[in-house]
C-alpha cells in the first residue's frame, strides 16, 4: 500500500458521485491529485485538473500511478477498473453505488491475480489523517490518532470519527469498505493491514445488519489480530427481512440459521469473541479507553 503526500492518484469519472468541493477538499488536504480521466474530454481542464481520454495517457505523462478513483456510472464501473488494473495502478477506490454484482464478481477476480486492493463500491473511499484524503470523506471530522477506523458504513463512518476527535482520540487510518452487494476488500484484510500498522494501536470496526462478515471478523480477531478492538453495530432495531417470492430465494437461506446477518447474530459473535461492543456511537470513545489502558 501506497498512502501518503507523495502517492500519485487519477480520478476516473466526474459522475453525480463526486463534486467540484470533493475534489477541491482534496486537493486542499494535500493529496496528489494528477489528472483526470474521461472519454471525449481529452485535452480538458476540469476542476483544475488535466483531463485525458485514457488512463495508460496518464501514466505516459506522470509515471506510475498508485491509486485511482472510479466515479463512473456503476455500469461502466467495470471497464474502468479493468483499464486502471491494466495500467498497473494496485489501489482502486470506487465510489459508485449499485455495481452490477456479475461486474464485481469479474473485477474481483482480475483484481486477485494482480494483488489490487479494491476499496468499494459505494464507498466514500480513505483517509489517513494529516496526510492523504482519497474519496469523498468531510476531513474535518478527523485528526491524526492511534485509532484505526474500518466500516461498512459511510455516514456513520466519519460520526465515529467526530465521537473520537473530540473525546481527544485521533485517528490512523479510516476506510468505508463500501455497502453494496459485493465489495472489494474485507474487513479481514483491513484488520490485518491495520494490526500490522505502526501508527495504530486500536481499531474500531463499524458493521450493520446483512451478510456475515462482521461475523469472520469476529472470528479473525480471535484467531489472528493482537490489538485491541472495540465494535459497533448499527441497526439493532431494524426488523429481519426475508423475501419469499421466488424459489431462487428460498435456496439461498436453506441451512442457514433463523438470524443469519441480523444485528444480534453480529453482536453474538463479537461476544463469543471477547470484543467490547459499544451501544451507541458516543460510547466507542470509552471503550476504547478503556482498552488501551
Amino acid at each position: 500500500m501506497n498512502l501518503t503526500p507523495d502517492s500519485k492518484v487519477l480520478i476516473q469519472g466526474f459522475s453525480e458521485f463526486i463534486s467540484a468541493t470533493h475534489i477541491a477538499q482534496m486537493k486542499a488536504y494535500g493529496t496528489n491529485l494528477v489528472a483526470g480521466v474521461n472519454p471525449g474530454s481529452g485535452g480538458e481542464q476540469l476542476y483544475d485538473l488535466p483531463v485525458f481520454d485514457l488512463v495508460e495517457e496518464v501514466v505516459e505523462q506522470f509515471g506510475a500511478i498508485d491509486t485511482t478513483i472510479i466515479c463512473v456510472h456503476p455500469y461502466q464501473v467495470l471497464d474502468a477498473a479493468l483499464e486502471a488494473i491494466a495500467s498497473h495502478i494496485r489501489q482502486i477506490i470506487i465510489i459508485s453505488a449499485g455495481v452490477p454484482p456479475l461486474d464485481m464478481v469479474q473485477l474481483l477476480r482480475k483484481a486477485e491475480a494482480g494483488e489490487t486492493l479494491i476499496v468499494g463500491p459505494n464507498s466514500p473511499g480513505i483517509i489517513v489523517p494529516g496526510k492523504i484524503l482519497l474519496g469523498t470523506q468531510p476531513s474535518e471530522f478527523y485528526t491524526p490518532g492511534p485509532v484505526g477506523i474500518v466500516s461498512r458504513s459511510s455516514t456513520l463512518t466519519y460520526e465515529v470519527a467526530w465521537e473520537l476527535t473530540k473525546a481527544g482520540l485521533g485517528q490512523s487510518i479510516s476506510v468505508s469498505i463500501g455497502s453494496d452487494a459485493i465489495v472489494g476488500s474485507s474487513f479481514l484484510q483491513w484488520m490485518q493491514i491495520l494490526d500490522e500498522d505502526e501508527t495504530t494501536e486500536v481499531i474500531v470496526l463499524v458493521g450493520q445488519p446483512g451478510g456475515d462478515s462482521e461475523e469472520a471478523a469476529a472470528r479473525y480477531i480471535t484467531e489472528a489480530i493482537d490489538k485491541p478492538v472495540v465494535a459497533y453495530i448499527a441497526g439493532r432495531q431494524a426488523p429481519p427481512i426475508k423475501n419469499w417470492r421466488q424459489t431462487g430465494t428460498l435456496a439461498t437461506v436453506i441451512g442457514r440459521a433463523p438470524n443469519f446477518g441480523t444485528a444480534q447474530s453480529k453482536l453474538a459473535a463479537f461476544q463469543a469473541a471477547d470484543v467490547p461492543v459499544a451501544e451507541r456511537p458516543s460510547q466507542i470513545a470509552e471503550l476504547l479507553k478503556k482498552a488501551i489502558r
